[in-house]
């Protein structure tokens, strides 16, 4: 099975995606923000990350970027719920630069496992 990154600063659903992935069988990672969440990635090197977009530390903008940069092929999905500009702005930004999806905070979980599947048998 795949094996996933969750980058999110937000702890509980941070967890919450995690136990659910693993336990559709994925294999899981997390990072708490960016930094850590590119270390985990060249450490790792998982099929698919899924992203928030607004965090401490190096925000999911930048960080898409840098890893688009040096792995193109690597799946993005960008989650956000907030920000400044509201979620709709940050998304189209994270698609714009290199995400492959985009989710709207709060989404259902069948949404996000049916967008990991598309991308990950493309």
């Amino acid at each position: 099975m795949a094996n996933i990154l969750i980058i999110e600063d937000d702890q509980r659903l941070r967890l919450a995606l995690k136990e659910n992935l693993m336990f559709r069988g994925y294999e899981v990672n997390d990072a708490a923000n960016g930094l850590e969440g590119i270390d985990k990635f060249t450490s790792n090197k998982p099929d698919l990350i899924v992203m928030d977009i607004i965090m401490p530390e190096k925000e999911g903008i930048e960080t898409i970027r840098e890893i688009k940069r040096d792995f193109p092929s690597v799946k993005i999905i960008a989650i956000s719920g907030g920000g400044t500009l509201g979620p709709e702005h940050y998304l189209k930004v994270a698609l714009a630069i290199g995400a492959d999806k985009a989710l709207k905070k709060p989404f259902r979980t069948d949404l996000l496992v049916g967008s990991i599947e598309e991308l990950l048998n493309q």
